[in-house]
């Protein structure tokens, strides 16, 4: 069985339909790089996964569970925050708090979910994961203390300390400069490696091709093509695929 199955989702801004009918399945423990142009519906399509935007139609299926139908009446506070934590979530822009330290961003969210209970265990957890992340010495660093790539890395970990089924990527590379880009790009390699289940928005493509399973390329809110990461990239069988990656590698 599937671990995500994504079925028939559509999303419209006033009369701009943005996503138009996306419908694909990943298995456990694979990796999934989304490419496409700016405005092709890549950073819409994680939003309505994550529950950050409520898509207009279709489904979306967690272990054989539908955590989202738009066809459901509005869900409570508490049953949104349940059925986000099937996703973690990744931003291009950090997002950190900028009152808490890494320490206290990345165990935020485990000590509010369990109400304070566990308090020691969700600071070792926290401090293993910043360890994971090479940042075992800035652990009581505020994020302004902190280059661009150490908040991604500190990001990453807050994300994972929550143990969602899927960890989603919205461009996580963009802000930073190429050095960075390496720290951060190492860190989700290495997640892949270990087959954390990931679906990543990305611009850049080698690490699309070398590192992901499955790639899909999206374009006008459609899914134009979806194969393993190479045939995609090196191989691509659509036309507009073609087309996209000849312009962007030129």
């Amino acid at each position: 069985m599937p671990i995500l199955e994504v079925n028939d989702i559509r999303k419209s801004f006033g009369n701009t339909e943005i996503l138009s009918g996306i419908s694909f399945t990943m298995e456990e423990g694979e990796s999934l790089s989304i490419i496409g142009s700016s405005g092709s519906g890549k950073t819409t399509l994680l939003r309505c996964l994550n529950f950050l935007e409520k898509a207009d139609r279709g489904s979306v299926s967690v272990r054989g569970q539908i955590v989202f139908d738009a066809s459901e009446p509005a869900l409570s506070a508490d049953e949104l925050r349940r059925r986000r934590a099937h996703f973690g979530m990744v931003f291009q822009s950090f997002n950190l708090f900028p009152q808490y330290t890494a320490l206290g961003n990345v165990t935020l969210a485990p000590l509010l979910a369990s109400g304070g209970k566990n308090a020691d265990e969700i600071e070792a957890t926290g401090k293993k994961l910043l360890d994971q992340m090479g940042l075992s010495d800035r652990m009581n660093n505020y994020p302004h203390q902190l280059s661009g790539g150490q908040q991604q890395r500190v990001a990453i970990a807050r994300a994972l300390a929550l143990h969602p089924d899927i960890l989603c990527f919205d461009e996580p590379t963009s802000a930073l400069d190429p050095e960075l880009t390496g720290e951060v790009l190492k860190v989700i390699r290495e997640l892949a490696e270990n087959h954390t289940t990931m679906i990543i928005v990305t611009h850049e493509m080698a690490f699309a091709r070398d590192v992901a399973d499955q790639c899909i390329f999206m374009d006008s809110g459609v899914i134009v093509e979806k194969g393993p990461s190479r045939q995609v990239i090196d191989n691509p069988q659509a036309e507009r695929t073609r087309q996209f990656l000849s312009n962007y590698n030129s």
